[in-house]
């Protein structure tokens, strides 16, 4: 069975309409241009300081290195990887491991845009982003064998990578992981796991984290 990699809380959504009118907002909008749509911390942050849980939000510059340094797994390239995002706004979507995401960074945030307006992306036969129809518990529901790893730097620290998954590829799990710069998990996203681990004594960001998870998953079932 694939490893079932979960990114949460994404900082992936459209500009809210309630900043629409800000100047930092306006000045860089334009109708026409899907990446425009995207809120990003980087060219909104003085019109989202009011924004709840600010922190967490305008960061698709995460997701985006996360998404490529899983793609590019030979995880994903053999068949063992199935990626999903959810988004600050609950939204779940299943990343197809065939998919080729751009590596510009204005170019995924049109295709994040698109995905978030049109509902999903289809390039080509066996090729997309679809939407999943529900929320994170029943996604969990959906695996209901797996066994659930959420990795904070909060949890357990584990020394040896070994330890951390059975060699036996026909054992699920879910693998959670916080898309986000700052901030806290939520409860709910809390009550979903069966573990809380730590992989280090330091904090690492998403991306590293992304990294070692699949590397050790890799490594521990001889995935070369």
């Amino acid at each position: 069975m694939p490893l079932i990699m979960i990114l949460v809380d994404c900082g992936l959504e459209l500009i809210p309409n309630q900043i629409r009118n800000h100047p930092a907002v306006k000045n860089n909008i334009n109708n026409k241009l899907y990446s425009s749509q995207l809120l990003d911390n980087a060219i909104h942050h003085s019109a989202m300081k009011n924004l709840k849980n600010f922190q967490k939000r305008g960061r698709p510059d995460i997701a985006h290195i996360c998404i490529l340094n899983a793609l590019g797994s030979p995880l994903n390239k053999s068949g063992y990887l199935d990626l999903f995002i959810h988004t600050a706004n609950n939204k779940i979507f299943n990343i197809k491991p065939e998919i080729r995401i751009n590596r510009n960074f204005n170019r995924f945030k049109g295709l994040m845009a698109k995905l978030l307006i049109d509902g999903q992306i289809k390039l080509a036969k066996n090729s997309s982003i679809i939407p999943f129809d529900g929320n994170l518990k029943d996604l969990r529901e959906r695996f209901n064998d797996a066994q659930v790893i959420l990795f904070s730097s909060k949890g357990e620290l584990v020394k040896n990578y070994r330890d951390l998954f059975s060699a036996d590829l026909s054992k699920n799990y879910i693998v959670i992981i916080g898309g986000f710069q700052k901030g806290t998990f939520s409860s709910e996203i809390l009550q979903l796991s069966d573990i809380i681990i730590s992989i280090s004594k330091n904090s690492l960001d998403a991306s590293i984290v992304v990294n070692r998870i699949i590397t050790y998953y890799e490594l521990i079932n001889n995935i070369l």
